[in-house]
């Protein structure tokens, strides 16, 4: 029996940035290239989760920087096809060294000695009140001696100006009411750190936030059904189309998009789950 779909805040932010890229992902499941950025992000991830796995005084700058190839070799253990990215292995290797700049920058925004995450790469189910289920996958949960929780989320990408600040803190919104609706935790605080250019974007959530964004998610999830019903997800021409996979297929670009996946619809739809505990 397959899992139940959710809604997820990459997802979701799809659909608000464009309708028809979401349909192509999410319901079409349309395959799209891997990036070497987006591949870079992973290693750089799994250096930060691994670096807690050793004792607290070992956690230095040279340690994170030793944990890098051995994540490199890890993932191509995985997925080997990884390396067709590069022309060649110098290529490869100067990509691999491009990862190191931002695990320094790590170091320059938190110690990580100070530091004993209560979960890494934890991942969150949960049912809003209308029945709506939503998931993600939160890079770190810390636990202050007090109780209280900050949700941390790192970014290999450079941050956001103030005019895009609000898309990028909807993750932790969302992230925060999931865990809220998961298991009645609101978190104190919740940290976005972008390793490019070592700035911290910080928020800290409040008991009407989590009202506030449970309310736009079923303002966005109604809009997708509205669309499935139809049977008409409309492109969003906007800056982001130039990064976009999916330009052949788009009606934004003259061509002609294919016929939406009706198993895809169907099983996106089992993210009604009923109403929650």
């Amino acid at each position: 029996m397959k899992r139940h779909a959710a809604l997820s805040p990459s997802r979701t932010n799809d659909f608000k940035n464009c309708p028809l890229k979401f349909r192509f992902r999410v319901i079409d499941k349309l395959p799209e290239p891997p990036s070497v950025e987006a591949l870079r992000g992973t290693i750089v991830h799994s250096v930060l989760e691994n670096l807690f796995d050793d004792p607290a005084v070992e956690r230095t700058p040279e340690r994170a920087q030793e944990l890098l190839e051995p994540a490199w070799e890890a993932h191509l253990s995985k997925a080997p096809e990884a390396t067709e990215l590069f022309e060649s292995q110098r290529e490869m290797e100067q990509w691999l060294g491009s990862a190191r700049p931002l695990i320094a920058n790590y170091f320059k925004l938190e110690n990580p000695s100070f530091l004993e995450p209560d979960a890494r790469e934890n991942f969150v189910n949960a049912v809003l009140p209308s029945g709506l289920a939503i998931r993600g996958i939160i890079d770190r949960v810390d636990r202050a001696p007090n109780g209280q929780i900050r949700l941390v989320d790192y970014k290999t990408g450079k941050s956001p100006s103030p005019r895009f600040q609000d898309e990028a803190i909807f993750q932790m919104r969302f992230y925060a009411t999931a865990l809220y609706y998961s298991d009645g935790t609101l978190p104190a605080r919740t940290q976005l750190i972008y390793l490019r250019d070592g700035r911290v974007l910080t928020y800290d959530p409040h008991p009407q936030d989590i009202d506030a964004l449970a309310m736009e998610v079923d303002s966005i999830w109604s809009g997708i059904r509205g669309r499935i019903d139809a049977k008409d997800f409309e492109p969003k021409k906007g800056p982001l189309c130039n990064w976009c996979h999916f330009q052949d297929i788009c009606p934004a670009f003259d061509n002609v998009a294919p016929t939406m996946s009706d198993a895809g619809a169907k099983q996106l739809l089992t993210a009604e789950v009923g109403s929650a505990r």
